[in-house]
């Protein structure tokens, strides 16, 4: 007989964020709602009391958070799909994890409707539903999360030891959240759950010290332009950041 797998779940998540398709919803954050059940195997977590084999709640919540606020979805029905593809990516070496093998996704916007109803959508993914894409390229790997025309959401990862390069974008602006604890950005060290936002333009570089991979999660707007991701030569002195936001 097939094992019913656990459930962790947050509830009453509340973030304001842009979504929506109307100007005024284009130009200025609203409140949402967001509900997630997370499927997957607690056993190895009880055994063994380590943090490291469940799910830290309070990152994802910083996670979760992070994507709605930066991504400016248009639509409930994008946002959804990216949460849920969010926690059904594999993790990573940096920040481990079990793997969820499905999720429940309900979200809400609260004041749509100037509280004659508040819209809802719900939805169900399992890991099987899900064919994610991951490019090689020179420093690691880039996994595609979700994409649509307006932004697109992505988790970076650096190789040990290994250097993304200084870069600008030109036509598209772009916010990192840092997931684990051994990268520098601009030459000098970077908490995990520190985001920053480079406008276009703005020269930024991600460094790898340690030995095993490390990776940010990387939310483009639009969604992420190949021949936009252009090398530049500005010293490590004289790179600068942007004002850091803490989600975690």
């Amino acid at each position: 007989m097939t094992r019913t797998l656990d459930r962790l779940s947050l509830h009453d998540m509340r973030f304001d964020c842009i979504v929506g398709l109307f100007g005024y919803e284009r130009n200025t954050p609203q409140p949402v709602r967001l509900d997630v059940t997370l499927h997957f195997d607690t056993r190895a977590a009880a055994r063994d009391g380590r943090l490291t084999s469940t799910l830290d709640y309070s990152r994802l919540l910083g996670e979760l958070r992070f994507v709605m606020v930066a991504a400016r979805f248009r639509l409930l029905e994008s946002a959804a799909e990216a949460v849920a593809a969010w926690i059904l990516l594999p993790p990573s070496a940096d920040v481990p994890r079990p793997q969820v093998e499905a999720v429940d996704v309900r979200l809400s916007k609260l004041v749509a409707l100037s509280g004659a109803a508040v819209p809802t959508l719900e939805i169900h993914r399992e890991r099987g539903d899900l064919e994610f894409v991951t490019e090689t390229k020179s420093f690691g790997y880039v996994d595609v999360v979700f994409e649509t025309r307006e932004s697109g959401v992505y988790r970076e990862r650096l190789h040990p030891h290994t250097v993304l390069p200084t870069h600008v974008h030109h036509h598209l602006d772009e916010t990192e959240l840092v997931l684990g604890d051994g990268l520098l950005l601009q030459g000098a060290p970077v908490a995990a759950g520190t985001a920053h936002t480079w406008p276009r333009g703005f020269p930024h570089r991600y460094e790898n010290v340690t030995d095993i991979e490390q990776s940010f999660l990387c939310i483009d707007r639009p969604a992420f332009i190949p021949t936009d991701e252009v090398e530049v030569d500005v010293p490590i002195a004289a790179l600068t950041r942007t004002e850091p936001m803490r989600f975690f």
